[in-house]
């Protein structure tokens, strides 16, 4: 089973906008503060809090070289969305099958009658 405090910190950190675009921006490669921050139409302070609540759910890893930061993508926390995700998918699937069989059976109707 999934940790729910970790799940909620990686669902919280992907719902917004702003936080989903540095981590497409950091799926291409590290990248530094000043270059991510650059992308986004922003106060720096905005994008500092942003990185710390994607650093909080363990998406992204800061390493410090010199003077720079350099910020790097961690996909592994997203695997628990998927798998709570997938735990959904047998009762969609379900639903799916349910309509699908209201449409045949529509369709049987409408030919008897």
């Amino acid at each position: 089973m999934f940790c729910m405090d970790q799940l909620t910190d990686v669902l919280t950190a992907i719902s917004h906008p702003s936080r989903r675009a540095i981590l497409g921006q950091l799926a291409n490669g590290p990248a530094r503060f000043l270059d991510i921050a650059k992308q986004h139409d922003t106060a720096l302070n905005a994008v500092t809090k942003h990185l710390k609540m994607l650093e909080r759910a363990g998406l992204i890893e800061r390493q410090k070289r010199g003077r720079e930061v350099h910020i790097s993508f961690r996909g592994e926390p997203l695997k628990q969305v998927a798998g709570w995700v997938h735990e959904y998918e047998r009762f969609w699937n379900q639903r799916l099958d349910q309509f699908e069989q209201h449409f045949k059976d529509k369709k049987k109707k409408e030919k008897k009658g």
